[in-house]
């Protein structure tokens, strides 16, 4: 990964509802001090922590949204 002065800043994305959208390539630092690496072009981020790869998202978070009863 480039490091620097050189280096632009990443642009981060929030959604209100969705992941975290970061301009790859990114290195993640998780709480248990593991690293993880992406070097795609943009890289979604969960932050409901229900993705089965967390941290990146797989979208499990749209199937287990609470729908609302009439």
């Amino acid at each position: 990964m480039p490091k620097g002065p050189a280096e632009h800043p990443r642009r981060v994305v929030l959604a209100s509802d969705g992941p975290i959208l970061i301009e790859g390539p990114v290195e993640v630092v998780l709480d248990d001090g593991r690293t993880v690496c992406s070097d795609r072009f943009t890289v979604a981020l969960c932050v409901c922590r229900r993705s089965r790869s967390y941290p990146w998202c797989d979208t499990s978070h749209r199937a287990r949204e609470k729908r609302r009863t009439a």
